[in-house]
């Protein structure tokens, strides 16, 4: 297949990862004082601390093994690697983040426009607009904007305490969430809080049966001071290389919607009900909630057909009669193709019952 019906057929897949949105413990030696704060406070707290200003130093780390390392590199390495990131935070539509490696270093300017991606070692900026539907970038890793959104769903009968720790020197309050749909591959989020400002200091996402965290981040280090705003503002140097930017979540709707055949999808998969997500492409149903949930999308033979050889040469793949699936952590991937109809592709943060349930629902296949 050439190399445009690859990224064809991975726009697909990225449409659904998309839509969707671990790390040595570093404790501090002195034992956190814990407050009485229930829980669903702490989650009103986190929510109210978008407009807390800070900088640090945060590390990420994740275990999710994806089968799309060679046409998406940098959300692989992302999700299943080991991410150092230096964070200087004015608000949610005017920070920095800069991944520092070992290869070199790429900041990521973003302003109430767009962001800029400055790669420092090959002086080669790149602006992108903004949009609702987008690849996971490094500052959806900070712990803030992560916990944030991790936790801007929960119910109040999904959460609890779970004591304090010491966070990038600060007193962090735990709250734990333990997603309530029984269709929920992920088995707990752990989010540290800081009590003052709300402010998410750590994330720890479990998968169900696991015991090493799926995706680990937090703060090594912590100035809740506002950085200067000339410290997160860019402007290409003159020497610079400027590449023209792309409209990732335009593209990915176009792909979606070019390649695919819109069908009716029900109104429930998997015990999950259906809801609507702005900027998703229209051929895609999105179920669930909070960080439960499930994308399914209709393909077209041919691009059936390349995912099919793909998933099946990724480690662990299972092969049935519902189709090819896959497990990186709490995501799981299926590709059904029922023999007189089309075929369909799953993705979402769902146990492989849920997935094979949502699977024979939409074939008439037994599960």
């Amino acid at each position: 297949m050439s190399g445009h019906g690859r990224a064809r057929r991975w726009a697909v897949v990225t449409a659904l990862l998309a839509v969707l949105l671990a790390l040595p413990a570093v404790v501090g030696a002195l034992p956190a004082d814990d407050a009485d704060v229930p829980a669903a406070d702490l989650r009103d707290a986190v929510a109210a601390s978008a407009g807390v200003a800070f900088s640090g130093y945060a590390v990420s780390a994740g275990g999710l093994s994806l089968p799309v390392s060679d046409q998406l590199p940098g959300v692989a390495d992302l999700l299943s690697d080991r991410t150092a990131m230096r964070v200087w935070w004015r608000g949610p539509d005017e920070h920095r983040v800069d991944v520092v490696s070992a290869a070199g270093e790429t900041g990521v300017h973003t302003d109430a426009g767009g962001a800029w991606t400055w790669e420092f070692e090959s002086a080669t900026a790149r602006r992108d607009a903004l949009a609702a539907l987008a690849l996971p970038a490094p500052p959806d890793l900070v712990p803030a904007a992560l916990g944030r959104r991790l936790l801007s769903e929960a119910a109040d009968d999904e959460l609890s305490r779970i004591g304090a720790r010491r966070v990038a020197g600060r007193d962090a309050l735990g709250v734990r969430l333990v997603p309530a749909a029984p269709a929920a591959s992920v088995a707990r989020v752990d989010v540290w809080v800081d009590g003052g400002t709300g402010l998410p200091l750590a994330v720890e996402v479990v998968a169900d049966g696991a015991t090493v965290p799926a995706l680990d981040t937090r703060f090594l280090d912590l100035d809740l001071t506002t950085p200067p705003a000339g410290v997160v503002a860019f402007t290409p140097p003159a020497d610079a290389r400027v590449l023209p930017g792309e409209d990732t979540g335009g593209l990915l709707r176009e792909a979606a919607d070019r390649e695919l055949s819109p069908v009716r999808l029900p109104a429930e998969l998997a015990g999950l009900a259906r809801r609507e997500v702005d900027g998703a492409p229209a051929t895609v149903g999105l179920y669930g909630s909070g960080v439960t949930l499930l994308a399914v999308a209709p393909l077209p033979g041919r691009l059936a057909a390349g995912l099919r050889s793909t998933l099946a040469a990724a480690p662990g793949a299972v092969r049935d009669e519902l189709g090819t699936r896959i497990a990186a952590g709490p995501l799981g991937l299926v590709l059904v193709e029922p023999p007189r109809s089309g075929a369909y592709l799953l993705v979402g943060t769902v146990t492989p019952d849920a997935l094979a349930g949502a699977a024979a629902a939409l074939t008439g296949a037994p599960s």
